[in-house]
């Protein structure tokens, strides 16, 4: 079973740290980091969009070579697609000797897309969960889970930095797990792909589809199908799949164990393992890049289908419904 790490010496991270993006991430470790008594500089290119909100927020907002210039750790917080040309033309030519660079995800090292000169650390701390969860939870006095990893070690104490970089973001508070780049973004492509993200949205979809094309309310099908699901993977979320069976009904409990296997059988596994198979002999990659490369438009294209679907149109009327009832009930 992994070790969880709960501590951290923050002190470590005694001079500057350019945090660079203030997007979903970036401003969570910006300012989780801020309020731990961390130096920080945001980095942003000129006429970004963040930069207001950062400002406002108090922090110090640089232009990325400025923010990277005299920093001790340079974060990487943008999106993946963005980080190799950042890294290249910003980043590089003025990274002090002997800085470190961390990332919250290890696709472009893992997969050769940067790849640092000796005598930097190279670390990885990845919250598990989205920005803003990690910036509440800190300020509620807890904290969000993280993997950390080692690239490159190049001061002979790149994991004890990296643990404090997850203590000063409150990491440590909830438990972080050692892992490796490679293992990180191997299983998180997995997991997004084929359960948290790709998974869920297709039982989701085919679900609503199934019930509509039977006769029944879409207004209908949609709760059945995608409102409740929240409240089950809360109940997951609090004490795993056996405290969701104990607070449904015998039914509902029965009907999971017995149909849903058929469901998701084990025609469904060997499609798992075909998707991880692409993952690790780097075909995913390949793809993902060659589509970055070309502006992204087969993923505009998803994105404007998923928005003509049934199941969009009927969740936006509902939930601004639900909107209503919450503004009208105010004052």
């Amino acid at each position: 079973m992994a070790e969880i790490f709960k501590s951290g010496n923050v002190d470590l991270l005694n001079g500057k740290v350019a945090v660079l993006g203030y997007g979903s991430q970036g401003h969570a470790h910006a300012l989780n980091l801020r309020d731990s008594g961390v130096e920080v500089e945001v980095g942003l290119r000129a006429g970004s969009a963040s930069a207001a909100a950062a400002e406002e927020a108090g922090l110090t907002v640089r232009s990325v070579a400025d923010a990277v210039r005299g920093a001790q750790l340079v974060a990487f917080l943008v999106p993946d697609g963005a980080q190799p040309s950042l890294y290249e033309e910003e980043v590089a030519p003025n990274l002090e000797p002997g800085a470190a660079l961390l990332f919250a995800h290890g696709f472009n090292v893992h997969y050769g897309r940067i790849a640092p000169p000796a005598g930097h650390d190279v670390i990885m701390v990845a919250p598990k969960g989205p920005g803003h969860v990690v910036r509440r939870l800190y300020t509620e006095g807890y904290g969000t889970p993280a993997v950390v990893a080692v690239a490159q070690d190049a001061s002979g104490q790149a994991q004890e930095l990296a643990f404090a970089y997850g203590a000063a973001l409150g990491a440590a508070r909830a438990g972080m797990v050692v892992t490796s780049f490679a293992e990180e973004t191997e299983t998180d492509l997995f997991g997004e792909q084929t359960v948290l993200c790709g998974g869920v949205t297709q039982l989701i979809q085919l679900g609503f589809e199934t019930l509509v094309e039977a006769g029944y309310q879409p207004e209908v099908a949609y709760y059945e199908c995608l409102h409740e699901l929240k409240l089950i993977t809360d109940l997951i979320w609090e004490g795993g799949i056996e405290r969701m069976h104990f607070s449904i009904s015998d039914t509902a409990e029965y009907g999971s164990h017995a149909v849903g296997p058929k469901v998701v059988d084990e025609h469904v596994r060997e499609n798992m393992r075909a998707v991880l198979a692409s993952i690790r002999d780097g075909s995913f990659a390949r793809d993902w890049i060659a589509e970055m490369d070309r502006g992204q438009p087969s993923l505009d294209v998803y994105r404007a289908k998923l928005a003509e679907t049934q199941i969009e149109q009927v969740g936006a009327r509902l939930r601004a419904l639900n909107v209503k009832e919450e503004t009208a009930g105010v004052g």
